[in-house]
């Protein structure tokens, strides 16, 4: 099983907000005291939270339902009831959350963050709020209102400098264990990465950029073919896009443009990004045939060539991939 999780839907239930209290002050020497019953307390919070040392939504996996605490009742003596204990749900830098009409209710960006998802219910008012020159002696008080309730989904999308965008067995994979510690999964077959990676790739002095590693693209992927939006709402993320076209594939330019369209056909705004084009696995390649490549692609989209098993023009790719963030 992955430890990687990027879609969970949780039943959320926050706070019913205390009952105000209709108390009557009644002391030995003190006939006539009056109301003095306090105010109920608050009903508490649903928050999402984020937590940069987490990376997955997996600890809320088999999490069904989420229930915070209800407010304390009011009680004698203007005494207000204590607010229901908040709930905090930790989640990873580049979270999404929705409500069950997929309309956003908050996206989490920095560490530490956090952002209400359901309002605990108000407390009521206690029957001290209602004396009047009138009425003396209310004996009634507000109840406390009730939380909110439903589902709410939280969607991850991985936050990357470079996102790693190609067909399977494209080279993605053999890329990122090159330039980085990272360690995925690598085979001569399609869809070996199943589950986005990050990468942080050393750069010249001392710098750094994060890369990600996302599962390959098919055609009708936007329809949710292959494996569809899982990889796609990752891309929405990355402040720029690293096309790969294998050296031994049969069309590189054609190949290039089946990438473009899934990713238009999926979000038209992401062909706003600053991308690159490169031609891995260049180490099966001679001068010629990487003159005949090139010729196929328009001059303001001409490739890089690089290989990730011999090294062979990753500090070329590296310093394009740099000017591109910092440019």
């Amino acid at each position: 099983m992955s430890n990687f999780v990027d879609y969970v839907k949780i039943h959320c239930k926050s706070g019913h907000g205390g009952a105000g209290s209709a108390h009557l002050r009644r002391e030995k020497y003190i006939p006539k005291g009056g109301p003095d019953g306090g105010d109920g307390g608050r009903g508490g919070h649903i928050i999402m939270k984020g937590n940069s040392h987490e990376w997955t939504l997996l600890p809320l996996r088999y999490t069904r339902h989420i229930k915070a605490e209800r407010g304390v009742n009011g009680a004698k003596n203007q005494l207000t009831g204590a607010d229901g204990e908040d709930v905090y749900i930790e989640v990873p830098i580049g979270t999404i959350a929705r409500n069950e009409e997929g309309e956003i209710i908050g996206e989490i960006l920095e560490h530490g963050q956090e952002i209400i998802l359901m309002k605990g219910g108000k407390g009521g008012l206690g029957n001290e709020h209602f004396k009047s020159s009138t009425n003396q002696t209310p004996r009634y008080a507000q109840p406390g209102l009730p939380g909110e309730e439903g589902y709410v989904t939280f969607e991850l999308k991985l936050l990357a400098d470079v996102g790693l965008v190609g067909l399977p067995n494209a080279g993605k994979s053999t890329l990122l264990a090159s330039v980085s510690a990272a360690k995925p999964k690598i085979a001569n077959y399609a869809f070996t990465t199943l589950t986005p990676n990050l990468g942080i790739v050393e750069y010249r002095n001392f710098k750094s950029f994060v890369m990600a590693d996302i599962p390959g693209i098919i055609e009708g992927a936007a329809e949710g073919k292959g494996l569809g939006h899982r990889f796609l709402r990752h891309i929405e993320r990355n402040s720029i896009l690293l096309f790969l076209i294998p050296a031994d594939s049969e069309s590189h330019y054609q190949e290039f443009k089946i990438l473009e369209n899934e990713l238009k056909e999926y979000n038209p705004e992401l062909l706003d990004k600053d991308f690159i084009v490169s031609v891995s696995k260049s180490d099966l390649l001679d001068d010629e045939l990487k003159k005949e490549i090139s010729a196929e692609f328009p001059e303001n989209r001409q490739p890089i060539f690089f290989s990730g098993v011999t090294q062979e023009g990753l500090m070329e790719l590296k310093d394009a991939i740099w000017k591109k963030l910092h440019g």
